[in-house]
């Protein structure tokens, strides 16, 4: 995980432990993010809650936005989040695939209308499914 002037920025797919010096300016953002990563492997659906700064565009902040208000082990289409922003499927699918924070944005929780679509986390679609299956997203075939 990365963050900047106490706001988490980045999440990145490693297993690579987090070591900070304990003066590090955004530590205590971090180790609020651990934690609640931790709780979230541990199946806690209360999501995260902690200040993020989303680089990009407004439009990739507005999806951003839209991806948060997801609640665990829920779903919405690309096309749905397309119609709620006025734009098409493909640019919501596009800023999807931007996303830098996985998870914590849980872009993992958009489908395609016909089902399960790509990934771009590390392992791609197995990492969707196992994310979902983690979450009990229900109604879903996986």
């Amino acid at each position: 995980m990365a963050a900047q002037d106490g706001a988490l920025c980045r999440v990145y797919w490693t297993a690579a432990p987090l070591a900070l010096p304990v003066a590090h300016p955004s530590a205590a953002v971090l180790r609020a993010a651990v934690r609640q990563m931790r709780a979230y492997d541990a199946g806690d659906p209360a999501g995260f809650d902690l200040p993020l700064c989303i680089p990009g565009t407004p439009f990739q902040r507005a999806v951003c936005a839209a991806i948060s208000a997801i609640g665990h082990g829920e779903t919405r289409t690309y096309g749905q989040l397309a119609q709620d922003l006025g734009v098409s499927a493909q640019a919501v699918g596009r800023a999807c695939g931007a996303n830098p924070l996985p998870i914590v944005v849980p872009c993992h929780r958009v489908l395609g209308r016909r089902g399960l679509t790509g990934y771009s986390g590390a392992g791609g679609i197995e990492t969707k499914v196992a994310l979902l299956r983690h979450e009990g997203a229900g109604g879903l075939l996986i």
